[in-house]
């Protein structure tokens, strides 16, 4: 499956608008998470997430920038409306992507944002079905 770059910006941020974003550039690796932290920080059984490239990212909400929680200590960390709750977004230190939950999009369902895979399928609830790995793999050279 080849993701095609958007050519219009997309909108997003929390339940109450006061964390808001703008991201332009083409989304990689939209997928769900069944880890205990997605889930536990999710209420649900899974989360799912999308990166968008850093260059196109920025904060435009009253709000700023979301209250950052260092889920994994300089490694990664996870955004939040601090008036809400709303979870909205994830950075791997150092990374040249911003990871946005799925949800938090205006347009969740748009062009290059269907899941292409589950991350920690060994941490799923048995009563729910998994997403199938649909990403397209190049064959061995």
């Amino acid at each position: 499956m080849t993701l095609t770059p958007s050519s219009e910006p997309r909108t997003g941020g929390c339940v109450c608008r006061n964390i808001r974003f703008t991201v332009a550039g083409p989304p990689d690796f939209p997928h769900t998470c069944s880890c205990r932290d997605c889930k536990k920080r999710g209420g649900a059984p899974m989360m799912s997430w999308v990166a968008f490239p850093l260059e196109g990212f920025e904060w435009t909400g009253e709000g700023g920038e979301p209250t950052w929680f260092d889920t994994y200590p300089g490694k990664t960390k996870r955004g939040f409306c601090g008036t809400c709750g709303s979870h909205v977004a994830a950075y791997d230190y150092g990374d040249t992507w911003m990871g946005v939950t799925i949800p938090a999009l205006d347009e969740p369902d748009g062009e290059g944002l269907t899941p292409v895979n589950q991350s920690c399928r060994n941490e799923a609830v048995p009563w729910l079905g998994q997403v199938p790995d649909t990403r397209s793999i190049p064959a061995a050279q």
